[in-house]
């Protein structure tokens, strides 16, 4: 006879019951799909297809979905650098997107949403080099959804930015970003060190086209269509615009670079009309729109003094940042960027700093023989260490050869030289974990806390170095603590507000601020290692990140969601956190954060929430269609909350298990998790793997009473700097094909890496 799970014996006769052979199944068939997916690796993460049980290091890794955005830029930059040599695939990328044109025409930014004008604009002038002709069905439809949006006046700066690249934007219209901002010093209130890691990486190489200006003019190509000022003045024809599309193929005359279609030979400049100001005269925009309008008019001057000098620290800046790193910040924009920005300094493309990030930005496609779809970053770091946490929390033997695998490759990943981050934080000791197979300069700490937490649950002992890893890397997080109590993805304390007026921050990602997730995620990391918290430091941080946490829970109980889709994401973690450092469950903020989660659920017992909960405030919160990563964050949050026998929690397990896959999965389309709000979302193809495993692998250990695996909570934090004795090592210490950390990094290193950073920036 089949046991049944349904929680305590006085609960109603109307809950479901979870059967227990089917919960263990689930369970079962998701780890071993883990198992499969496994990729043996060698020292350079290179896999291993034959005799992979021999590695000594592996990792799980999956794609890492976005929108079109990212196929058009690529698209553009393929045809900025050479449109007949990357003409095969410049035709692979276009038919990505046109596979991806919305019925209204338009293309949107996530699965499901309303058409978004700068990826629409973006897909329409891809297309439109590729030959395809505006009298094509999609691109009248296409067009009329861009008018009805605005126009192609209303993109974002950015867009206006690579579109100048190809000489259809006018770089007067693009925001001033002189290269003299790398010469800022920090103690002033806007530096370069003031702003997201992720915008000092777009942004310096932008500095340097600025003042290059480059741009390659597609023959016969304009955009003239789908301004809706053309539209509106009624000189909305085709007229000075290339009929057959010309692309690739086209030919047109051109006097300076400019089409000269339909105007008599004269060359056609078109002007975008100004930022629109704030109503209220004395605001940041305005000031900021003033500081623009300057700067511009600093353009004219025959003489810039200071230009030579920021052009070649901007150059520094980036070349320096190449080292060990997947490209500069190992993100898509800044890695294209350093590359037109190097190419205008008149590097070749056959240079190492160019044709290295080539090959990086060719490790992002996904080729699908007709067709290609690019990802913005690689994230096998973030699905290693969240792969490793379910798999223990679903009772992985401690010992298991691929967990020690992954746990060794994961101590590799260590950053041990100093990055950015260490200019707000020049005393402490290097550590932390990056997002991607290689970003040294910019370790981040919500990957840190996934890792430290993923390599706490199985055995230390046999990995060479792994307990001071760990050491390190939990006095490392501690260390970056903001100010306010939280803690935030990269940095500390970037926080000025203000600077989000720039006329150049319209991506909404010019800060780095703290954030409830984040903050969360760290508690869980903390309260895992019991011996710790009796330490002052660690006291005194869980405080104040407690603290926090109470402050900025929403009037509902709910808690925002900056790193995934929204407020189910932010108030898991919050919940999840806050129980784990010793937050009693019936106190009020936890109660709350529980029943909000209750009132979220969907009537077929699963959680889901759309990216349109990041502008509809309120409105759409914890609303949209079931997803398994969101029903599994909602149960694991009810359970932090000592919900197990509720009927929310039992309904939620029971979707988990009806919606899995026989193989082991869970499908889901949709787009859990959130690069910036309201600009960009992605789609973490393991998203719907780990987290429904460990959902249901944590329920099943509430109902039995069994704790998860922790065979390291013991570690003690304190732990003796190494940098002294590092420095006097003269050998060469290898393990099992990678340096070891004496070899990696020493105090002198250290100390000279830090002085370049500082002197980049001042």
């Amino acid at each position: 006879m089949i046991r049944s799970i349904s929680g305590s014996s006085n609960q109603p006769q109307d809950l479901p019951k979870i059967e227990k052979e089917q919960l263990d199944k689930g369970i079962e068939i998701s780890k071993e799909y883990f198992l499969r997916e496994f990729i043996f690796a060698d020292h350079l993460d290179r896999p291993i297809e034959k005799d992979g049980e021999s590695a000594e290091l592996g990792y799980w890794h999956a794609e890492l979905e976005a929108d079109t955005t990212l196929e058009s830029d690529y698209l553009l930059f393929l045809y900025y650098l050479d449109p007949d040599g990357n003409r095969v695939k410049i035709e692979k990328l276009a038919k990505r997107i046109k596979d991806c044109q919305q019925e209204d025409g338009s293309w949107n930014i996530y699965y499901g949403g309303p058409g978004e004008i700068s990826a629409s604009v973006k897909a329409y002038f891809a297309l439109k080099l590729t030959g395809i002709p505006t009298t094509d069905p999609l691109m009248v439809k296409a067009r009329e959804a861009i008018l009805k949006m605005g126009g192609a006046e209303q993109v974002n700066s950015f867009t206006k930015i690579y579109l100048s690249f190809l000489n259809q934007f006018d770089w007067k219209d693009c925001p001033a970003i002189p290269p003299e901002i790398v010469l800022l010093p920090r103690f002033l209130y806007f530096n370069i060190y003031e702003i997201s890691y992720w915008s000092r990486a777009i942004l310096v190489p932008l500095s340097i086209l600025y003042d290059r200006k480059p741009k390659r003019t597609p023959p016969g190509i304009r955009l003239d269509e789908i301004f809706a000022e053309n539209s509106e003045n009624g000189t909305h024809t085709l007229n000075g615009v290339s009929s057959n599309g010309n692309g690739l193929n086209g030919h047109a005359h051109t006097t300076n670079g400019v089409s000269t279609n339909g105007t008599n030979g004269k060359p056609k400049k078109r002007r975008l009309k100004s930022i629109p100001r704030d109503p209220n005269l004395f605001s940041w925009k305005n000031f900021f729109l003033l500081i623009d309008q300057i700067l511009k008019l600093v353009e004219y001057a025959p003489v810039k003094p200071l230009r030579n000098l920021a052009v070649k620290k901007a150059e520094k800046w980036m070349v320096e940042r190449f080292e060990k790193s997947d490209g500069l910040g190992a993100i898509f924009p800044s890695m294209v960027n350093s590359v037109i920005a190097l190419h205008s300094l008149g590097y070749d493309v056959d240079h190492p700093h160019i044709a290295n990030t080539l090959e990086k930005l060719r490790e992002l496609e996904i080729d699908e023989g007709d067709s290609i779809r690019l990802q913005p970053c690689l994230s096998p770091v973030w699905d290693t260490a969240l792969a490793l946490n379910a798999l223990g929390e679903a009772g992985l033997p401690i010992d298991h050869p691929m967990a020690e695998k992954a746990v060794r490759w994961m101590v590799s990943k260590e950053a041990t030289q100093p990055g950015d981050w260490q200019l707000r934080k020049p005393g402490v000791e290097a550590s932390g974990w990056y997002f991607q197979f290689n970003n040294e300069f910019y370790p981040d700490v919500d990957d840190s806390a996934a890792v430290l937490m993923g390599m706490e649950r199985f055995n230390l002992s046999k990995i060479e170095g792994g307990e001071e890893t760990v050491r390190r890397g939990l006095k490392w997080i501690i260390s970056m603590q903001c100010s306010d109590g939280g803690w935030a993805a990269f940095d500390v304390d970037i926080n000025r507000e203000i600077l989000t007026h720039v006329p150049f921050a319209d991506h909404n990602a010019m800060l780095d601020p703290t954030c409830s997730d984040i903050t969360g995620r760290i508690l869980e990391c903390l309260g895992r290692f019991s011996s710790i918290q009796s330490e002052p430091e660690v006291k005194d941080s869980i405080a104040k990140a407690v603290e926090y946490l109470r402050n900025y829970q929403e009037d509902d109980g709910s808690w925002y969601g900056r790193w995934g889709v929204n407020y189910i994401y932010g108030t898991w973690q919050s919940l999840k956190g806050l129980v784990g450092v010793g937050v009693p469950t019936d106190d009020p903020m936890i109660q709350k954060g529980a029943q909000w989660l209750k009132s979220a659920q969907n009537e077929d017992g699963g959680w889901g929430e759309s990216c349109e909960s990041y502008e509809a405030e309120g409105a759409t919160r914890g609303k949209g269609p079931s997803t398994a990563s969101q029903t599994a964050w909602a149960v694991m949050g009810l359970l932090a909350a000592s919900e197990k026998d509720s009927k929310e929690v039992l309904t939620g397990i029971q979707y988990l298990l009806d919606q899995q896959n026989e193989d082991g999965t869970w499908t889901e389309l949709e787009f859990t998790g959130t690069g910036f709000p309201l600009v960009f979302y992605l789609r973490y193809h393991m998203y719907p793997q780990y987290f429904p495993l460990f959902a249901l692998a944590m329920y099943r250990n509430a109902i039995e009473g069994k704790a998860s695996n922790s065979p390291n909570t013991a570690l003690p934090l304190h732990v003796e700097s190494n940098q002294s004795s590092s420095s006097n090592s003269g050998s060469k210490n290898y393990k099992n094909g990678f340096p070891s950390r004496k070899e990696k990094s020493s105090s002198s290193q250290d100390s000279n890496r830090l002085e370049r950073l500082s002197g980049s920036g001042t």
